[in-house]
């Protein structure tokens, strides 16, 4: 996916945006970049791969040739960006978050004629920031060219521009993604995530809603074009991809993520399953806060099975070699074999979307030692691949573990009874979790019910995105 901060303030900001990007790396793992306005100056950027190297690694020499008061940086898992752009709207900085479906259409629709061209990457593709700065550029002022982006975009922008003026801050048109404004002493910064400007001295002064746009100064926020509406946000950025201490819309996702284990358990006890557990774990890291809850719940004692080792391959800064990376996933995973040998142990991960590091962790499981391995998925079966922030995206809906084992058990006509699948109260929803606990080994095998995560988050289900489980926009 991806993360953004910037900062406007009356004293040279460069190491609030170094140290505010940076605390975005676990939103992405491909690149990062950083561009600084400074009144003498002008624009500085830079970009990094970080695929193997973290961002504060990498940037942390070009933060002493930066100066300015201020700039804007990302983590990204899809282009290169911030990008320079120079039109008739002025020059400057821009940096995007989301997917763009209709990418080869909008570039044959619009700038297919003599006279526009865009900058290639090796696959050939469009650099999609690239993209939506041309779509931009098509409108006589920045915000009316924002609003025209999003409105041709099949997917979803949240978009961060850098002028001379300050930063314009645009949250895509049904806030799947959060936009936060904190203010201090000198200024204010723009964030995906909360925590990341509250250690750096600011406070929560202003959320945006969905598809409005504002301009960030030193001297504060100014709405530029209302919220709208309709709102869609992200339920993953709970149960996965949000860091413990982030609130979005409110809702603090550590929190969310106790209450997820918790609803989990009273389902099981409800069923009369996997009650004669020794211990409740969670594969790391995110799924071990849903299994602190799932433990409470059921006053089973949490405990950690295995650890995983992350000071040399922290995250998933991986080596490109299939048989190294296969290696490395396995030396990551350190038992504690007096917590597994002999033991019958329930595990909680955060989803489960292809399985593949799944079977690998329970083969591992029962090759130290496990009686009966039990697991289970903070989420629903994931049925479709996201096509609005590119988390469960794939080249097809069949590397997803549920809708591959469907189309295994009943073919095409499966994909008409998806809905029954996901439900584990009917017929074919216990066939579904049989199967795969036959092919991975799990003793049992449960998911979250769509009605119980959408308990846990605590928002109104209209205002949550729940494609990727019932395919509904």
């Amino acid at each position: 996916m991806g993360g953004f901060f910037g900062a406007a303030s009356k004293r040279d900001c460069v190491l609030d945006i170094f140290f505010g990007v940076d605390y975005h790396s676990h939103l992405g793992t491909k690149r990062g970049g950083m561009v600084v306005y400074d009144s003498g100056s002008g624009f500085q950027r830079q970009i990094h791969n970080i695929s193997n190297t973290p961002f504060r690694t990498k940037f942390e020499d070009d933060v002493r040739d930066f100066h300015g008061c201020s700039g804007i940086g990302c983590i990204s898992d899809t282009d290169p960006q911030p990008l320079l752009v120079r039109s008739h709207l002025g020059l400057y900085a821009i940096t995007t978050v989301g997917i763009i479906n209709n990418a080869e259409a909008l570039v044959s629709q619009y700038f297919s004629d003599h006279g526009h061209q865009f900058m290639a990457m090796s696959s050939g593709k469009v650099n999609q920031t690239e993209l939506i700065a041309a779509l931009i550029n098509k409108q006589e002022d920045i915000v009316t060219g924002i609003r025209y982006a999003q409105e041709q975009i099949d997917g979803s922008a949240t978009i961060l521009i850098l002028t001379p003026e300050g930063i314009i801050a645009a949250r895509d048109r049904v806030g799947r993604l959060p936009v936060l404004v904190g203010r201090g002493e000198d200024g204010c910064c723009v964030s995906f995530e909360s925590f990341a400007y509250h250690k750096l001295g600011y406070a929560d002064h202003y959320e945006l809603g969905p598809r409005e746009i504002v301009r960030v100064t030193a001297e504060g926020v100014q709405t530029l074009a209302p919220a709208g509406e309709q709102m869609k946000i992200c339920s993953f950025l709970w149960t996965y991809y949000g860091y413990p201490n982030s609130n979005y819309e409110g809702k603090n996702v550590e929190l969310m993520r106790y209450k997820n284990g918790e609803i989990l358990a009273l389902g099981d006890r409800r069923r009369g399953l996997a009650q004669d557990i020794d211990y409740v774990a969670g594969v790391p890291d995110s799924g071990v806060p849903h299994a602190i809850g799932y433990a409470n719940a059921c006053h089973i004692p949490f405990a950690r099975p295995f650890i995983k080792y992350t000071p040399t391959w922290p995250r998933s800064f991986m080596p490109s070699n299939q048989q190294v990376r296969n290696q490395v996933a396995k030396m990551k995973q350190i038992p504690v074999p007096e917590l597994i040998e002999g033991k019958k142990l329930l595990f909680v991960d955060d989803s489960i979307v292809r399985g593949t590091q799944l079977r690998e962790t329970v083969e591992f499981l029962y090759a130290s030692g496990a009686a009966e391995v039990h697991m289970r998925s903070a989420c629903p079966p994931i049925m479709y691949g996201c096509k609005y922030l590119n988390f469960s995206s794939s080249n097809s809906e069949l590397e997803l573990l549920a809708r591959r084992t469907v189309r295994e058990l009943e073919g095409d006509e499966g994909c008409r009874h998806l809905d029954e699948y996901a439900d584990a109260d009917t017929a074919r929803g216990q066939r579904m979790l049989e199967r795969i606990c036959r092919d991975f080994g799990f003793s049992s095998l449960g998911y979250q019910s769509l009605e119980g995560l959408l308990e846990a988050i605590g928002l109104a289900r209209d205002k949550v995105c729940t494609y990727c489980w019932n395919g509904q926009e």
